[in-house]
C-alpha cells in the first residue's frame, strides 16, 4: 500500500540522515512526498545509499556534508537546500552522538563534543530554518504551518543516565530549547515539536542489543517487551511534519515502548 503523500511538494532537511534513526526519518518523509536533503558528517557512502533508496522509489533527495556544530557549514547547507528546492519547509534535528565516560574521568573534549553536536547543532539549524520560514511566510496550498521543526531528543531528557552525563545533559537541554523556541515561533505559525526515542536498534547502541544476553537485559527496561526500530521513529516524524499534527507544538512525544514509565516500579519497587 502506497504511503499517502501528505508532505507532497515540501522540502525537508534531516541532519544525521545517513544512518539509524535519521536514515529512517529521511526515507519516511520521502515516502510521504517530501523532497529531502540527507545531511551527513563523515559517512559519504551511507548518505548516498539513502539517497539511492529514495530515488529508486520515485522520490527526490540529495546528500550534503555538514558538521552541524559549525555555523558556516550550517548556513551553507541551508543555502544549498534553498537553491535546490526553492525553500525549506521541514527541519528534523536528528544529528547526535555519544562519548561516554564516568563523570570523574570525563574530559572537557568529551563534554564539549557532545554538547556541540547534540545541542548547539540543533540551535544553529533551527535558527536558520526559522529565518527561512519567517522570510517566506505561509504557503497554504502546501502546508497549514509556515514551517515545522522536529527536535530529536531521548528518554534521557527525563531519565538520568550515570556514565553518560554529557549525553543526558544535552538531551535535557534539547527539551527546554524545543519548548522555548516553540513558544517564541508559534505566532509565526511555525510548529516545533520533540521526539524522544527510547531503546532503538541502531548502530549507536549496538552493544545493548547485539547478543541475546544484552537484549534480555535491555528488555527489562521496556514494558512493551520489544526493542524499537528506526521505522517507529520515522513514521512518527512524518506524521508530526504533516497537517494531521497541525495543532501540536511545544511538546515531546515519547516513542519508547514504555521505558519512561520507570518499569522498576511495576512490582511496587
Amino acid at each position: 500500500m502506497k504511503t499517502p503523500q501528505k508532505l507532497k511538494g515540501q522540502a525537508a532537511i534531516i541532519t544525521g540522515g545517513d544512518s539509524g534513526i535519521g536514515r529512517a526519518v529521511a526515507i519516511a518523509l520521502a515516502e510521504a512526498g517530501a523532497k529531502v536533503l540527507v545531511n551527513f558528517a563523515h559517512n559519504h557512502d551511507a548518505a548516498y545509499e539513502v539517497v539511492k533508496i529514495i530515488k529508486d522509489t520515485g522520490g527526490k533527495a540529495f546528500a550534503h556534508q555538514c558538521d552541524v556544530s559549525k555555523e558556516d557549514e550550517v548556513k551553507a547547507m541551508f543555502a544549498t537546500a534553498i537553491k535546490k528546492y526553492g525553500t525549506v519547509d521541514i527541519l528534523v534535528n536528528n544529528a547526535g552522538l555519544q562519548k561516554d565516560s564516568k563523570f570523574v574521568d570525563m574530559t572537557l573534549e568529551q563534554w564539549n563534543t557532545v554538547i556541540s553536536i547534540n545541542l548547539t547543532g540543533q540551535f544553529l539549524c533551527s535558527r536558520e530554518a526559522a529565518k527561512e520560514f519567517i522570510k517566506r511566510g505561509m504557503v497554504k496550498k502546501r502546508s497549514a504551518a509556515a514551517g515545522k521543526i522536529i527536535c530529536m531528543s531521548s528518554v534521557h531528557e527525563i531519565i538520568p543516565w550515570a556514565g553518560h552525563v554529557n549525553y543526558a545533559a544535552s538531551k535535557g537541554g534539547v527539551s527546554m530549547f524545543m519548548k522555548s523556541i516553540a513558544q517564541e515561533l508559534a505566532p509565526h505559525q511555525i510548529r516545533v515539536v520533540g521526539i524522544a526515542p527510547g531503546a532503538i536498534q541502531t548502530p549507536i547502541n549496538k552493544p545493548a542489543w547485539e547478543t541475546p544476553a544484552a537484549l534480555n537485559k535491555l528488555l527489562d527496561l521496556i514494558p512493551y517487551n520489544r526493542i524499537g526500530q528506526p521505522g517507529d521513529v520515522g513514521k512518527l516524524a512524518a506524521w508530526l511534519a504533516s497537517d494531521d499534527a497541525d495543532y501540536i507544538t511545544g511538546t515531546t512525544i515519547f516513542v519508547d515502548g514504555g521505558m519512561a514509565l520507570y518499569p522498576g516500579f511495576a512490582d511496587n519497587g
